[in-house]
């Protein structure tokens, strides 16, 4: 298959691949950049959450690293959980790629306690305010952002003008979007909506949908395999 990959970097390469191993054909456009972000971190804390491995690897540079890399870290998933061991947090469990499963491990190992939240600036879900219903405190610390290039990557407008596209995988609901603009700014987005989809979750998939496309599937995990496993 003919494979639009538009993950940002690093893990848009790694992910390109896995792709090529599995024998398809990428097309690797990052849409999207990570920027770190300078936040004051107050007070002391039990535990550490993340929902993304960039959070990992924005939080080195913090002057609070070496203390906080101390802390056990519930990161939402397994690539998130492998980043935070990589960088230096030794105490690490993965919630399998559910929020509602990191909320469920949050509150059952740290009830009544103060916990700090290393968060993107665009996020899905209120993990903070979940967890708040259940008396937890939970300091947001938001740590670094998701910048959108400013056009269609040249790989992505040749691909798409030489018909050699057979689908794109979408990893969030922003990358989607930003997909759908620039497509829309080049006079391609009839062109792209016409081909598959597959997404990572309902949720990313909602753009896609409201702007008109009809081939699109939803890995029934969240989860990198499940949604390979859709091709």
């Amino acid at each position: 298959m003919r494979i639009l990959l538009t993950r940002p970097e690093p893990e848009g390469l790694r992910s390109a691949a896995r792709l090529r191993a599995l024998g398809h054909q990428v097309t690797h456009a990052p849409l999207m950049r990570g920027e770190n972000l300078d936040v004051s971190i107050t007070g002391s804390f039990a535990a550490v959450l993340m929902t993304s491995a960039n959070a990992a690897r924005a939080i080195v540079d913090h002057p609070r690293f070496p203390e906080l890399s101390k802390l056990p870290v519930l990161a939402v998933g397994d690539r998130s959980a492998e980043v935070a061991r990589a960088v230096g947090f030794s105490d690490v469990a993965s919630a399998q790629g559910a929020l509602d499963e990191l909320v469920r491990l949050a509150a059952a190992r740290f009830a009544n306690a103060r916990l700090l939240y290393l968060a993107g600036e665009d996020r899905a879900g209120d993990v903070a305010g979940e967890l708040a219903a259940r008396g937890i405190e939970v300091e947001t610390a938001v740590i670094y952002r998701a910048v959108a290039v400013a056009a269609l990557p040249a790989e992505t407008a040749q691909a798409r003008g030489a018909g050699r596209l057979d689908a794109v995988l979408h990893y969030s609901r922003r990358s989607a979007e930003t997909l759908l603009r620039l497509s829309a700014e080049a006079g391609a987005v009839n062109a792209v909506l016409g081909i598959s989809h597959y997404c990572l979750s309902g949720e990313v998939a909602v753009p896609l949908r409201q702007a008109g496309a009809r081939r699109i599937t939803i890995a029934p995990l969240p989860g990198e395999l499940s949604l390979f496993g859709l091709l």
